[in-house]
């Protein structure tokens, strides 16, 4: 079953972003999710099943998920 996510949510992936930075605003949903690097403010995309895969940690208006 696939993980609820909202535009704005915040993840924490196990792979870091090149610059160093492995937290990440959802900004776009779908087949691939549109991520922005708090750290260095790119955006990338990847596909759901490597979000799904790659998540430790899922944020909500502050609040952790558990998935």
């Amino acid at each position: 079953m696939p993980i609820k996510f909202e535009i704005g949510d915040i993840v924490h992936l196990k792979k870091n972003h090149p610059c160093g930075g492995n937290i990440f605003e959802i900004m776009r949903i779908g087949m691939d999710f549109r991520l922005r690097c708090s750290t260095c403010n790119k955006q990338l995309w990847l596909e759901r099943t490597e979000v799904e895969r790659r998540l430790r940690k899922h944020f909500r208006n502050d609040e952790e998920i558990k998935s």
